[in-house]
């Protein structure tokens, strides 16, 4: 009976091998098709770099993989990658496949801003396998900081810009033209030979140059090269992107090219630049401190910039009464012909608050316009009350972004921030803590002469954009009649032109006391909130120019504007006698270039 059954097992002995190596053969196999711990790995590995989630790849490679990489490390190698792609998105694009020698691939579609969709694959090695005890990790290598990548192969990019497009003047001609390369960084963005503005472009062009490093990772996820020549400020920075075309080159996997584009230079900007007005800009403000803006109150678009007319952010001083008295007139508080008393100036919290040079002034609201009478306007600005006037200012764009490129947003403080009656009787003369550049000055001039409806200000040709209603028509032709009386009989005469009527406000902005009582000047109380010391008077702005900037804004003709500017001179006296003839040269040659 033993020998019977050993019999058996000796005939059974091949089978039972048989089946081992089956069952060995159905257990690698099984280590490796859909389902399986290496699939299942591979799917939540590549998963989670779709998503940027790092640290959970990073969990998943083997400790041996983690002793060569730090996690921060590891991180870097993949934003690396994705920046040097010009990576927009990332996807898993279908099912996991087997690879050669145990490796499993996994397909991805790469979405960039420079090569297009990018078809690639992940192909992921494991240590371990299904019986391991932790399971199976990935074998990781820089080679996987990218799809498509073969072992021992690193991404990298290589790009270059097309010729950088011309800046046209709004006739066509151009204005300027840069070419890409080696310029120093902080070049001025030179005139093309044959500009009809020369060196009067190089204020509003700007300059041209090396990347600056708070915008080299941002330009590099574009595909610009770390030596392009690109915009640093004025329209050369504010259209950068669409001046330099783009980029064409080559996607690298160590020297394979994983992808290709052409480089495509962009078609001329034509801007809304006016080549006379522009001239006449530059040459009009010279080399003083300060800026002006040009504009068509229509459209908004911009005709010309000088100096600092975007960026500069200054205490608007008298100007600002232009949104003072909107809110006094929309709210009812008074009209033209309501009648103040005469005085020298106004007491609001118990702090005096001057005018000019101490200058008795009152009677009707359009004399008191016209003159700029700090002592009727103070207290007007208390009556309006911090919420309507700050409303007010908004609707005139204050506190919101100008729409520009590279424009400073002018600002003043919440109501809830504007306290007493001293603060807001200084911020409704344009002091306190109200900024303005002459843009939104100007801004609020085209407001008045296109029938209370605020413009977008833009540097481009096109449809006119209406960024909202400051106030009813019938309030704006009133701000109209009151700014051409400024100019026909009151601070503004020196802006005056013969046979063109001109609507104006001079602004006269302190940038310091001249004692403890807030003395003002034509536009402008100090800053202080003191009791004014015994005998000081307050001596105005206008008696020191280094103390205040000057202000003018204006459009012409009156009743049908074509232009509309402001004028901004820091530190030059009184709006009306140095900033007003200023205005009047840049409006005389608009007009002429129009006739």
């Amino acid at each position: 009976m033993t020998r019977s059954r050993n019999q058996r097992l000796r005939r059974a002995r091949p089978v039972l091998v048989l089946a081992a190596v089956a069952f060995a053969a159905g257990a690698l196999l099984g280590a490796g098709h859909p389902g399986s711990p290496d699939y299942a790995l591979a799917e939540q590995f590549v998963g989670a770099w779709t998503k940027g989630d790092y640290g959970r790849m990073y969990a998943e490679i083997s400790s041996s993989s983690q002793r060569k990489i730090s996690i921060g490390e590891f991180a870097a190698a993949y934003r690396e990658a994705l920046v040097t792609a010009t990576a927009s998105g990332e996807r898993i694009a279908g099912t996991e496949r087997a690879g050669a020698h145990g490796a499993v691939a996994v397909p991805v579609r790469v979405h960039t801003r420079l090569f297009g969709t990018l078809s690639l694959k992940f192909t992921l090695r494991f240590s371990g396998g299904a019986g391991a005890r932790a399971g199976p990790r990935v074998l990781w290598s820089r080679s996987l900081a990218f799809p498509g990548l073969r072992q021992g192969e690193l991404l990298s990019r290589d790009t270059s810009l097309p010729r950088r497009a011309p800046l046209l003047a709004r006739d066509g001609s151009t204005l300027a033209e840069a070419m890409p390369g080696d310029a120093p960084a902080g070049a001025p963005a030179e005139a093309t030979p044959g500009s009809p503005l020369g060196a009067y472009a190089e204020a509003v062009l700007g300059q041209v140059g090396a990347p600056p490093a708070s915008r080299r990772q941002a330009l590099e996820e574009q595909g610009v090269p770390d030596d392009a020549v690109v915009g640093l400020s004025g329209l050369e920075l504010a259209y950068d992107a669409r001046l330099r075309g783009t980029p064409g080159g080559a996607l690298l996997a160590g020297t394979r090219v994983l992808a290709d584009v052409a480089p495509h230079p962009a078609p001329p900007l034509r801007t809304t630049i006016s080549p006379a007005v522009q001239r006449a800009a530059v040459g009009a403000l010279g080399g003083q401190l300060g800026g002006i803006v040009a504009m068509q109150p229509s459209t908004g678009q911009i005709l010309a910039v000088a100096g600092l007319g975007l960026d500069a952010l200054q205490p608007p001083g008298s100007t600002f009464k232009m949104v003072t008295t909107t809110g006094v007139l929309s709210a009812g508080i008074a009209n033209v012909g309501t009648v103040f008393p005469y005085a020298t100036y106004a007491t609001l919290d118990g702090v005096r608050l001057n005018n000019a040079n101490g200058e008795e002034c009152g009677g009707t609201l359009e004399l008191a316009f016209a003159v700029s009478c700090n002592s009727v306007f103070s207290p007007l600005g208390v009556k309006l009350g911090a919420a309507r006037l700050v409303a007010t200012a908004e609707r005139y764009g204050f506190n919101r972004n100008p729409g520009v490129p590279g424009a400073a947003e002018s600002t003043l403080p919440p109501a809830s921030e504007i306290q007493g009656e001293l603060d807001v009787g200084s911020t409704a003369i344009g002091q306190g803590e109200v900024l303005a550049s002459p843009l939104q000055m100007a801004t609020v001039a085209a407001t008045i002469a296109d029938g209370g409806r605020r413009p977008q200000p833009t540097f481009l040709r096109g449809p006119s954009r209406d960024a909202g209603a400051a106030s009813t028509p019938a309030v704006a032709d009133t701000m109209r009649r009151l700014m051409i009386a400024v100019v026909r009989e009151g601070t503004g005469t020196a802006a005056a032109i013969p046979g063109v009527t001109v609507a104006g406000k001079t602004g006269t902005a302190e940038l310091k006391t001249l004692c403890s009582s807030a003395a003002a000047g034509e536009g402008g109380s100090g800053g202080a909130h003191e009791a004014p010391r015994e005998g000081c008077q307050g001596q105005g702005g206008e008696s020191e120019a280094a103390n205040t900037d000057a202000w003018f804004a204006a459009f012409a003709p009156a009743l049908h504007p074509r232009i509309v500017l402001c004028v901004l001179l820091v530190k030059d006296g009184a709006g009306g006698a140095t900033a007003a003839p200023v205005a009047r040269e840049v409006i005389e040659a608009a007009l002429a270039a129009e006739s």
